[in-house]
């Protein structure tokens, strides 16, 4: 994820010169796709020209490859074995420092502008995440149908860039800190016009060069209110995307540089050290003490990053700072993933760069010579037992002096996981295995083309391309018998397509593997409907609403089986339940309306299809029900204007 930082000075009492800080990430970005890092494709003009005002670091490393705990590294200053936020739902511990926290704390406004549902605080996915901000601009939800990704579960950088200018506007003075969140270069890849036609054979590079001309309206915004020149603008990627490196197609499993060597630069105020470039080995988790140095602020004992500054050299009252070409500060580069094994159940992994060697962790153990093998294809941990064994020894030493004790555990609800399911995140497995059982699980590379399958078939569901997804499943399954989320998934696509009797083995396995999922009760119930099945399907939709008791929807569904089954006082009760969680529900008020209605209880009627009809004017059914009930409470103008819309609505030749 990109991330880009801007300061300008600004007094306060607490520091001597606050300036305004601005942290903007863009997601998945690749050092190679960087122009100020060696790309001749010419898809960065605009960071490249802020890269000529400021600091290059060309050996920047992720510490994860994975959005949620990238970030939380980049804003606490603490490694992910440290803070605990390497799974979906952990929450931020009130002990662990943060960034945006701290500033506020010396003074500062501070507002989040993100493009994902994946850093939106109130879907759970990152709980804590609004510490110390005043506003957190995220209102993301599940996708609706006929709803595109781009106005449910993430935003375009453009849309993100315009709600960052609209709150700099109105709080120009500072000090602030303002973070921007991109996500665009995360997959799908899909960019919008012109950059989908320019770059039709290589979306990626699209979606990469669209980010670049957001970013640039936005500097150029900047300047025109006077807010660059003082700026301390810091660019770092969370993550890289692999694409088919080692076998991976995205990232979250392996951790070579495809994913975890990241674009990073610092223009510091007033372009000190233009044009200067860094060789020395630097990770994110030195992003957040390297701000608060530069702006005066104590950096707190707990963060485990080391600042930056002090690899640049100021010269005796020149004004510019002069960098040592040859690397001189060669910190080991840690980074690990749970992601196989919270996802499939297969083994972590664990790396450690140092010197010229990168080592992983593994089933297999990998070493490599990134000297004389910088693609990583040559694994040299057999032929040099003693080198892989010295750094297999530094790494779990390593990890012993930077760990804590985890405080929280991560829980993402069915509807939640959905929503992360939709972005390409696998939510479904959840395990509570010890450390060393952990380890002892499958070696992620000969298990990589599993992982790929599947997360192609999530992008192919969340578009509703079942037929494309069933296939994919299929292959997974093969593999994975036992697999809940690809058990699940197949049926759901087997009911997409409405294959109803093949639906119902595949999610009958989902529920006896995950029998806590409220979504897979939720799905069988709702397959079982469409088979004619109420009573089983009431079953299953009871066990839904009990292991979630928030969803709006699964509540209605159960109250439209118990309507099916005759049973209506207990769909009156499960109706209301609905509209209590939400009462712009459409189909909750138009049904519970309308049975209200067939019951002889028109006065209660009333209000629901009157909200209908509000909800969703272009609907004829709400139209019709609400005139029956204005027919029988004697209100027959009422009911002819109603009737009259309804038949309006639904003339072949009605003009919309």
């Amino acid at each position: 994820m990109l991330t880009l930082l801007l300061l300008t000075g600004i007094s306060l009492p607490a520091i001597a010169s606050s300036p305004n800080i601005i942290l903007i990430t863009i997601d998945t970005a690749r050092a190679d796709r960087m122009g100020f890092l060696g790309s001749t494709a010419g898809l960065t003009p605009n960071l490249d020209a802020l890269a000529r005002q400021g600091v290059v670091f060309s050996r920047a490393y992720s510490h994860v490859p994975l959005t949620t705990p990238s970030h939380a590294t980049i804003l606490t200053g603490t490694y992910p074995q440290f803070n605990h936020l390497d799974d979906l739902g952990t929450p931020l511990a009130k002990d662990i420092p943060f960034l945006p926290d701290i500033l506020h704390q010396h003074g500062y406004r501070t507002a989040a502008f993100v493009g994902s549902q994946v850093l939106d605080p109130k879907s759970a996915a990152v709980p804590g995440f609004d510490r110390g901000f005043d506003a957190y601009d995220a209102d993301f939800h599940s996708r609706q149908i006929g709803e595109d990704r781009y106005h449910s579960v993430e935003r375009r950088a453009q849309v993100v860039v315009d709600h960052a200018l609209a709150w700099i506007s109105q709080h120009p003075h500072g000090p602030f800190f303002v973070w921007v969140h991109l996500y665009d270069p995360h997959d799908p890849y899909d960019p919008p016009p012109p950059f989908k036609a320019r770059y039709a054979a290589s979306p990626y590079d699209g979606e990469i060069a669209y980010v670049d001309s957001a970013l640039g309206r936005f500097l150029t915004a900047l300047r025109s209110r006077g807010l660059y020149q003082g700026t301390l603008i810091a660019v770092v990627a969370d993550h890289g995307e692999a694409f088919g490196e080692h076998g991976e197609q995205s990232h979250g499993f392996f951790l070579y540089d495809e994913t975890l060597h990241v674009p990073m630069m610092i223009k510091l105020p007033g372009e000190r050290a233009a044009g200067s470039r860094i060789g020395s080995r630097v990770g994110l988790v030195d992003l957040a003490p390297t701000l608060l140095q530069e702006v005066g602020i104590e950096v707190p004992a707990a963060m485990q990053g080391e600042t930056l500054l002090n690899l640049i050299k100021s010269t005796s009252g020149s004004g510019h700072l002069t960098v040592t070409a040859k690397p001189v500060w060669d910190r080991p580069g840690y980074a690990e993933t749970d992601y196989p094994n919270r996802a499939f159940g297969w083994s972590p992994l664990h790396s450690l760069r140092s010197g010229k060697y990168l080592y992983i962790e593994a089933p297999e153990r990998e070493l490599y010579d990134q000297a004389a093998d910088p693609g990583a294809m040559q694994n040299l941990a057999n032929s040099s037992k003693a080198v892989a064994d010295t750094m297999s020894s530094q790494l779990q030493e390593f990890r012993r002096k930077t760990s804590a004790t985890a405080t929280a555990q991560g829980h993402i609800d069915p509807e939640r996981a959905e929503q992360l399911q939709a972005l390409g995140y696998v939510t479904g497995f959840d395990r509570t295995d010890s450390d060393a059982q952990k380890e002892s699980g499958p070696d992620p590379k000969g298990k990589i083309q599993v992982a790929n399958l599947l997360h192609e078939a999530l992008l192919e569901m969340e578009d509703d391309r079942y037929q494309d997804a069933v296939p994919q499943l299929e292959a997974v399954l093969k593999q994975e018998p036992n697999m809940p989320l690809a058990n699940l998934e197949l049926g759901r696509a087997w009911s997409g397509l409405e294959h109803y009797d093949k639906a119902l083995p595949w999610l009958r396995k989902a529920v006896e593997l995950t029998p806590e999922s409220g979504r897979a009760h939720f799905e069988l119930g709702m397959a079982l409907a469409e088979s004619g099945d109420w009573a089983e399907s009431a079953s299953q939709l009871e066990a839904a609403v009990v292991h979630a008791p928030d969803s709006d929807e699964m509540h209605f569904d159960l109250a439209t089986a118990y309507e099916h089954l005759g049973r209506i006082p207990d769909a009156i009760k499960t109706y209301q339940i609905t509209l209590q969680l939400n009462p712009s529900h459409f189909r909750a008020n138009l049904m519970f309306g309308r049975l209200l209605g067939m019951h002889d209880d028109a006065v209660a009627a009333l209000p629901y299809l009157r909200k209908a009809v509000e909800l969703q004017p272009q609907s004829p059914d709400a139209h019709k029900f609400l005139a029956n009930v204005y027919a029988e409470l004697g209100q027959g103008e009422n009911a002819r204007r109603e009737q009259a819309e309804a038949q309006r609505l639904t003339a072949p030749d009605k003009v919309q």
